[in-house]
């Protein structure tokens, strides 16, 4: 009698590699409509990767960030913005877990787990036009935040607020996208990134009870807590790094199918010509540069993410550095590729209906997130004095 086996459950990135092929269907499309892919976030939902970085025991997948970021560049390649959202949903989920105590972030991941929660982001550290009142067992926060990823169509928001009466303050809070007194807008339209809805969101008078405030140990008060910064710099680099390679795959495509020899050309096929296999093999080198950096990080990540709270800073340090040069890596690279495929191209790429201009301002807009110089700056000082990164919300 035979046994026949049962069949396999598809892995993470077998799932997030299908969803990429429906998505890429309407991407450039979507990318000239702008708002809010809801059919995409949706899928996502369905698919279950929303809970892909919690741990088994809470009820996700249990993925480590090198899962998780291949699954981001994996989007990144077709839907940048999809790629924007679905990383800062797990750069949420390891906000709460960093800066909670443990009987606040376990329940936020059973449930998100459980009821497909997606997370916005109204952090914005650098906008301080949100303020705090304080009242007995409870806070207030009003005024507004810019660049709020993924907010709309949400149901929980990480959000900030300054409190003015303790210097400034900055207090950070997990609450329901549809408390009363939040105002998503839909003001996002900017020329990339155009469906990561990172416009603006409004506090009037919002509640925000004690416990929902992430005050223990809070932010960026530990080796541990300070990783946050740099997983949100590594879900850049990763997001840069995929665009560079969808748009690689989109050229070579375009190359092969429509390329023609120029005139002076003696190749008798644009795959011959000397100056387009010259401007591949750099691409190539510089997306292999990249691509090693950048799975090294997240390896270092992952072994930082295991050691918690005996994490020194020392090895936070080391890892900062790790990541710094791959987004630096990843942001020349990138930039560079997206704006040299036309050479390898031509002329007809231009036209407007393939929209492979679209490579090039989605990396130009997410990579002004924060200057690359800075980045430069900070890898300059550790190179030539061992001077360590300050921690910081971006570094």
């Amino acid at each position: 009698m035979s046994v026949q086996a049962l069949p396999s459950q598809p892995s993470s990135l077998q799932i997030a590699r299908q969803l990429a092929q429906e998505f890429a269907q309407t991407a450039a499309e979507r990318d000239a409509q702008g708002g809010t892919p809801k059919t995409e976030r949706d899928a996502l939902r369905a698919s279950g990767l929303l809970a892909l970085s919690i741990p088994t025991q809470f009820g996700g997948l249990g993925a480590s960030w090198s899962e998780t970021f291949e699954v981001v560049r994996e989007f990144a390649k077709v839907d940048s913005s999809i790629a924007h959202v679905f990383g800062f949903q797990h750069l949420m989920l390891a906000t709460v877990r960093l800066f909670a105590r443990p009987d606040q972030w376990q329940p936020w991941f059973e449930q998100t787990a459980r009821k497909n929660w997606f997370w916005g982001n109204a952090l914005n550290p650098l906008d301080t036009r949100t303020l705090v009142r304080t009242f007995a067992g409870w806070r207030e926060f009003s005024g507004k935040k810019s660049f709020c990823s993924g907010a709309s169509d949400s149901e929980m928001l990480i959000a900030s607020a300054s409190d003015e009466s303790a210097g400034g303050r900055l207090l950070i809070a997990a609450i329901p996208s549809g408390r009363t007194g939040i105002t998503l807008h839909d003001d996002w339209n900017n020329i990339g990134q155009r469906q990561t809805d990172s416009g603006s969101v409004t506090f009037e008078r919002v509640r925000v009870e004690e416990n929902e405030l992430l005050l223990d140990p809070g932010p960026l008060s530990t080796p541990f807590a300070c990783l946050r910064p740099l997983i949100a710099q590594l879900h850049f680099s990763n997001i840069f790094l995929g665009i560079a390679e969808g748009a690689l795959e989109e050229a070579r495509e375009y190359t092969l199918k429509e390329g023609r020899p120029w005139f002076k050309s003696k190749a008798r096929h644009v795959s011959e010509d000397p100056y387009i296999l010259a401007h591949y093999g750099e691409f190539w080198l510089g997306l292999e540069s990249v691509r090693v950096l950048a799975e090294r990080a997240a390896a270092l990540l992952d072994e930082a993410w295991q050691k918690e709270h005996a994490l020194g800073s020392d090895e936070r340090a080391r890892l900062a550095i790790a990541i710094s040069t791959a987004k630096v890596a990843a942001t020349r690279v990138g930039l560079d590729l997206c704006s040299r495929l036309f050479e390898v191209t031509g002329a007809r790429a231009t036209h407007a209906a393939l929209r492979l201009d679209r490579h090039w301002r989605n990396l130009r807009t997410q990579t002004l997130h924060d200057p690359v110089d800075y980045k430069i700056q900070e890898l300059g000082e550790w190179a030539l004095s061992q001077t360590r990164p300050t921690p910081s919300f971006y570094s």
